[in-house]
């Protein structure tokens, strides 16, 4: 049973807790849906960016590390520690400019959700990053700066994930450690940068900061 307690003793919002619910299911099943489809669910039912990442990233790091614990072993080190030096510091520098500066980050979720579409439709496009990815420290960067400007950028990890062709096992855990450092250093530049910027204001419906608790029985 799901309790949600908020500071004023109201009940979460239901559009929020049905977005939480269904893309948490479809991250839980094919590891990835919190954020490809969260985010951008969030921020069409007028949630605005920050609040929209304070609401997804906390639950896309629970269920990761639940699907890591399981078989850590399994996953594939020299990888990770390439995320960490090559992808993270593009998210974490970018995440904290998108918080700083008026951008559209509609705008960008769009465009790259419209090129993740095609890319399932165009096996040109597919083939084109099936053969990008074996710049793998600039693949990794760019991965970085699509993560940090619109939360995005899971699916392109998962193409280099799949393109080693690892075992099933090192598949799924390596993909959701690398999620899980991805949320935990972005949830990590939103409470530093509101700690620089305690001034800076977000138009929204809701600050996800008022929410001080969630139990789960």
């Amino acid at each position: 049973m799901f309790t949600f307690i908020h500071e004023d003793l109201q009940i979460m919002p239901l559009d929020i807790l049905l977005t939480i619910l269904v893309t948490a299911t479809i991250q839980s099943i094919f590891g990835v849906g919190m954020l490809l489809f969260g985010t951008p669910a969030l921020l069409l039912l007028g949630y605005s960016f920050v609040d929209a990442l304070g609401i997804v990233l906390p639950i896309s790091v629970a269920i990761s590390l639940l699907q890591v614990v399981k078989h850590v072993e399994y996953i594939d080190r020299d990888f990770f520690k390439n995320v960490l030096r090559y992808c993270v510091p593009f998210i974490v520098l970018c995440l904290a400019l998108i918080t700083s500066v008026k951008i559209n980050v509609g705008f960008i979720m769009g465009l790259f959700l419209l090129l993740v579409a095609l890319k399932s439709f165009l096996p040109k496009m597919e083939n084109a990053l099936q053969s990008i990815v074996k710049f793998e420290r600039l693949y990794l960067a760019v991965t970085g700066f699509i993560r940090g400007v619109s939360n995005l950028g899971g699916s392109l990890l998962t193409v280099m994930i799949y393109s080693k062709n690892y075992p099933k096992d090192t598949t799924r855990v390596t993909a959701a450690a690398c999620y899980a450092v991805f949320a935990a250093f972005q949830l990590l530049t939103l409470l530093i940068m509101h700690a620089v910027h305690p001034c800076l204001q977000y138009k929204s419906r809701i600050s996800t900061s008022r929410y001080i608790d969630v139990f789960i029985y």
